[in-house]
């Protein structure tokens, strides 16, 4: 049989994996699922472009690694403005389809949180979602003994003469990107003579702010739509989301403005 446009993107099966749950079904949980299931695919996208990158990185490869980022930041911005799209679904109607999501939760999205480790937001206590030796905890583990991103970039330094500490080469990986003043130096240096790397940097901060704005919109999605109440499979909804708003992937990168 021919190619076909249906065939070559399995469209058969991608389009018969929206079912509504409630009675009716409610008319907007059609929505909420293909907007989730589209962030999926996006997840997919991203981890796809940032395994890219590390590779890149590591091959010195720095034409790569500069559109490699460009295009992941192009994604993350279709991934904010997605959220308008929620947006338009109010409180009392996704309430009519609410309690038909049980315990389903986005804190379960296993892809999310590669994302989150991968970038270097690294805590234990994000397993907690997936059983023990389960396929998506294996795969978190795998997440959590790799270097992040910034450690990669890090180690792409050390690799080209740059003096970076020692203590950051040796790091424990399963923990989150730390700020390390003893570093500063050096990335000051790059600001002020290496206008190349300086890009990367920028790039960097880019998608550290890229995130955070997600996040935000993200929270503000939330609030306007439950409120306050628990979240989705009780978690603790706006109150945990809003805590992660602020936190930074790559503090460095921030805490040197003060100094240049």
């Amino acid at each position: 049989m021919a190619l076909t446009y249906t065939s070559y993107l399995k469209l058969d099966l991608l389009l018969d994996c929206q079912h509504p749950l409630s009675p009716g079904p409610e008319h907007d949980e059609m929505l909420f699922i293909v907007i989730h299931q589209v962030y999926e695919l996006w997840f997919k996208e991203m981890l796809h472009e940032l395994d890219y990158l590390v590779d890149r990185f590591e091959d010195d490869d720095l034409p790569a690694v500069y559109a490699t980022l460009k295009r992941i930041l192009t994604v993350l911005k279709v991934q904010v403005a997605q959220i308008d799209i929620l947006e338009t679904m109010t409180p009392v109607s996704f309430l009519s389809f609410r309690d038909r999501l049980e315990a389903a939760s986005g804190f379960q999205s296993t892809q999310f949180r590669e994302l989150e480790f991968l970038l270097g937001r690294r805590h234990h206590t994000m397993l907690g979602a997936h059983a023990p030796g389960s396929p998506d905890r294996v795969r978190l583990e795998l997440r959590l003994a790799e270097p992040s991103l910034w450690d990669v970039f890090v180690a792409f330094l050390h690799r080209h003469g740059f003096e970076v500490p020692g203590t950051l080469l040796e790091r424990d990986r399963a923990k989150s990107n730390p700020e390390t003043p003893e570093l500063h130096p050096v990335l000051i240096e790059i600001y002020r003579l290496r206008p190349e790397l300086a890009q990367i940097c920028e790039r960097l901060v880019d998608l550290d702010e890229g995130l955070q704005e997600w996040r935000y919109r993200h929270v503000k999605m939330v609030e306007r739509t439950i409120g306050r109440k628990r979240g989705t499979g009780g978690s603790a909804g706006t109150e945990y989301l809003r805590s992660t708003v602020a936190q930074p992937l790559f503090p460095d990168l921030w805490a040197i403005r003060t100094e240049l």
